[in-house]
């Protein structure tokens, strides 16, 4: 495709506004003619140039096939011109590239401008962030190329197409993996309460040191050897964590670039990875959705990938949630008892099928009930009150979270473990809850 270059047009432009200055002088027109015809000499043999040359780019698209959610990634594009290149063969080429990215992803620096001199390459870079999890389809890479008297722009295909997967957030994962070799988590927020030796299932026998408390004394050992010797124990392990996710309508809810069900799905990612690391099995099952699925709680290594490959497809639905149905099924799925952690987004009217779903979990099951506060209500709290309709979103805001407070106390009062926070700061608050029923004998 052959499109002019705007210095075509601005040439063509100043030869137009030539011709108003020559009208009142007609010895000005030979010169004016002449002009015309030179420009336009210029102008076809310098597409004939370019369309001589045809496409004499090499581009690779360099991206990873993987991506996780909300994070934003590098997609490099390697040029290279080629030794041979028709009509302006020795000299640099310069143009703008333009990469068909998915629609649900928010793009900078495109399209990029390059410029390349023959046999070598260049990797310019453009920057995406994937809001939407699912499999997406990259289009072609397209170069547009400037003619050799840069008069034209020649338009070619140069990369094929690609498929990227976007993930629930794992980036947390891997920030959690390595502040968890350098013992430094509390970069994290996560706060891991150690307790020396005390734990339910016995994990060796070791010296005495200072701080031991004497009841963790093995006296046999300690008379055998001649030197104290205590008893350690650690948290129980073989013990299974089961997500059970809120699909439905109130999790399209956004406070940010996230909806809420994607912030539950990178909370759960991050807490899988915490209780696989403890020895735990992880699955997980969903409901007010088309399909729920059910994934059996596993412990093996390949557990985290399988689980990122069960969830990176879901979508939050336009159903409205049912828990008791929702309970029902986990009950007749999951036999042996586990941590049931429920991840919605609670409202007042839950108190006609809530209370009864938490009741029949907790006959079989601990269960943690994780609900997902609004910040919008926060701001309109904090807001100050300038008129008359800020007072009213001031009270509908204040009337909410007091009912919200009350159905928490009436849940609290049955029994159940319970966790409000906003979105972001889910993920390092229900790690912290595991740590903390881990340690305190709870699970």
């Amino acid at each position: 495709m052959l499109l002019p270059h705007r210095n075509l047009l601005f040439a063509v432009a100043a030869w137009v506004g030539a011709s108003v200055a020559a009208i009142p002088l007609p010895a000005l027109l030979p010169v004016w003619r002449t002009a015309g015809l030179l420009l336009l000499a210029a102008a076809l043999a310098d597409a004939w140039l370019a369309l001589r040359r045809g496409n004499p780019l090499h581009v690779e698209r360099r991206m990873n096939a993987i991506w996780p959610l909300g994070v934003e990634q590098k997609i490099r594009l390697r040029v290279q011109l080629r030794e041979s290149t028709g009509g302006g063969s020795g000299r640099r080429l310069r143009g703008l590239l333009f990469d068909h990215h998915p629609d649900a992803f928010a793009v900078h620096d495109l399209p990029l401008p390059f410029n390349v001199a023959p046999g070598e390459w260049i990797e310019p870079a453009y920057r995406l962030t994937a809001n939407e999890r699912g499999d997406h389809r990259f289009g072609e890479v397209h170069a547009r190329l400037d003619s050799p008297f840069r008069l034209w722009h020649t338009q070619h295909r140069c990369a094929d197409a690609a498929e990227a997967r976007v993930y629930p957030n794992f980036a947390r994962v891997t920030q959690y993996a390595l502040l968890a070799t350098d013992d430094r988590l509390a970069q994290m927020g996560v706060l891991r309460r150690w307790r020396r030796g005390e734990g339910s299932d016995f994990h060796q026998l070791r010296e005495y040191r200072r701080g031991d408390p004497p009841r963790s004394i093995d006296w046999k050992a300690t008379a055998r050897v001649r030197k104290p010797i205590v008893r350690e124990y650690q948290d129980e392990r073989d013990q299974q964590i089961v997500f059970l996710l809120d699909c439905g309508q109130r999790m399209l809810t956004r406070d940010d670039t996230l909806s809420h069900f994607d912030h539950t799905l990178n909370a759960m990612l991050l807490l899988a990875y915490v209780a696989l690391r403890q020895g735990d099995a992880v699955g997980f099952g969903t409901f007010a959705h088309a399909e729920p699925r059910y994934f059996p709680p596993r412990k093996s290594a390949a557990a985290l990938p399988l689980l990122l490959d069960a969830t990176y497809d879901l979508q939050a639905s336009a159903q409205t949630s049912d828990y008791l149905a929702a309970s029902d099924l986990l009950c007749r799925r999951l036999r042996k008892r586990s941590l049931v952690i429920l991840l919605t987004n609670l409202r007042d009217e839950d108190d006609a099928t809530l209370p009864a779903a938490l009741e029949q979990l907790r006959r079989r099951h601990l269960v943690l009930l994780a609900s997902l506060r609004e910040t919008g209500l926060d701001k309109l709290r904090r807001n100050e009150i300038g008129d008359f309709d800020d007072a009213l979103g001031y009270a509908a805001a204040i009337e909410y979270l007091q009912a919200r407070q009350r159905q928490f106390a009436r849940l609290r009062g049955q029994g159940a473990h319970l966790l409000d926070t906003s979105p972001k700061q889910l993920p390092v608050a229900l790690v912290n809850r595991y740590w903390d029923m881990k340690r305190g004998g709870v699970i």
